[in-house]
């Protein structure tokens, strides 16, 4: 079962991942961490149950791995998402994802990992721990893809446009490709040919890769 844990204390087991997972302790000093036995956060998370501390020395609980995986997986997922589909720059990609993960509750980070097609890794090549969604995914699974990615015969719902100018979106509009319309990829060479209602349309790359499609079986 899920705890609530506060930001700043999620934050901190954040923190207590990195040194000890990624970086092969068993546990971390208070020192290292820079806080001390009164620290706030701290304090929440060994009322929770989620880190034993002694003399100085902080262990994660078996309970406070799992949420610190969590907590690791939401932050990396919230990057990917914001480079990925948002286009975020990096110097702005750290402060964004901070504020960001904290609204992936439980069951929303699976379906935007989802979304994102399972990634393994952040945008700074860190490893995101797998979730339920990961282990349970077929190789490749992604609910949303560019039109480029698709295969002949590949049909589904226009989820959104990334185009990279209001004239291209506006073009892009002009031709029925409108969020929410349905559309298939008749064919891949030597243009990109697809379909929206009646009217088949054939495109370079550069604009498949700007049209995200809701795959459907």
């Amino acid at each position: 079962m899920a705890v609530q844990v506060s930001n700043q204390a999620q934050e901190l087991l954040e923190r207590i991942w990195l040194e000890t997972e990624e970086k092969g302790r068993e546990e971390v000093e208070l020192d290292r961490l820079g806080i001390s036995p009164e620290d706030g956060a701290l304090e929440e998370l060994i009322r929770l149950g989620l880190v034993n501390v002694s003399e100085g020395v902080l262990k994660l609980t078996p309970q406070g791995y799992e949420e610190a995986k969590s907590a690791i997986r939401r932050h990396r997922l919230a990057e990917r998402l914001l480079v990925d589909v948002l286009e975020t720059g990096y110097q702005l990609l750290e402060e964004r994802a901070c504020k960001f993960e904290h609204l992936l509750f439980e069951g929303i980070d699976e379906k935007i990992c989802t979304l994102l097609g399972h990634p393994k890794v952040c945008p700074h090549g860190n490893p995101i721990p797998p979730g339920r969604c990961c282990l349970e995914a077929k190789e490749g699974e992604r609910v949303v893809a560019p039109l480029s990615d698709l295969k002949p015969g590949d049909k589904g719902k226009i989820a959104y446009l990334q185009a990279s100018s209001s004239k291209e979106l506006q073009k892009l509009m002009a031709m029925g490709v409108l969020p929410g319309a349905p559309i298939e990829l008749k064919r891949r060479f030597p243009s990109y040919v697809f379909k929206v209602g009646y009217t088949e349309y054939a495109v370079d790359k550069r604009v498949a890769d700007q049209i995200y499609v809701r795959i459907t079986d």
